[in-house]
């Protein structure tokens, strides 16, 4: 079980972890309204006792270089014990609807030197989480050809670093497979609450005993 009593759960990413954080009355400590939100509930329903606290940091529209210049002050001055990271699909997407690109190797460096960060400074149980996409609308598709090769460099990140490995891509996938795409993710890219739910029963699965 990677969860320990005490421990201080991180959530680091984009929107799809904001999920309607920044909007609430106190952001600093809400949660939102997706899969970070639901994870926390089982975990605070399943152990009352070990006092586990969680903290969301998602910010919509993130990328990684952003992630990079919060790390200070979101992540490593919270001190958290167990970071949970999902960025990746606004370095892919700002390159198709703004020509901003996000090269590979800037990416692939910048999140190497989040993780050494962390895991040198802070702690070594990180969960990183795969970008995911489906294709809908259909446009999505041609996204494909710079997602894919970033959700490579993730993965080999998460190896070097030993980290814990989310292959939500892969789960998407599946999970259309069986069921509409835009059951899950209505836009390719946002989940539903459904596919919150989704995102949230596998990082359980991941975590938990």
């Amino acid at each position: 079980m990677v969860l320990r009593q005490n421990d201080h759960v991180l959530f680091f990413g984009d929107s799809i972890t904001d999920a309607g954080r920044q909007g609430e009355p106190n952001p600093a400590v809400a949660l939102g309204r997706g899969y970070a939100f639901m994870a926390a509930v089982r975990l605070l329903a399943a152990y009352p006792s070990w006092g586990l606290r969680f903290t969301n940091r998602g910010i919509s529209g993130n990328r990684i270089r952003d992630l990079e210049l919060r790390l200070q002050g979101d992540v490593m001055d919270a001190k958290p014990t167990v970071v949970s990271i999902l960025i990746g699909i606004n370095d892919t997407w700002r390159q198709f609807d703004q020509n901003q690109a996000s090269p590979i190797d800037r990416f692939q460096d910048a999140y190497r030197r989040i993780l050494r960060r962390i895991t040198g400074e802070l702690t070594d149980r990180v969960i990183v989480c795969e970008p995911f996409l489906l294709p809908i609308p259909p446009d999505r598709r041609a996204w494909r050809t710079d997602l894919d090769p970033r959700i490579h460099a993730i993965r080999a990140l998460a190896g070097q670093f030993h980290a814990y490995y989310l292959p939500l891509d892969g789960i998407f996938a599946a999970a259309a497979t069986r069921t509409p795409m835009d059951y899950w993710l209505p836009d390719g890219v946002h989940p539903t609450p459904a596919g919150h739910a989704l995102i949230a029963e596998h990082w359980l699965r991941l975590v938990g005993p």
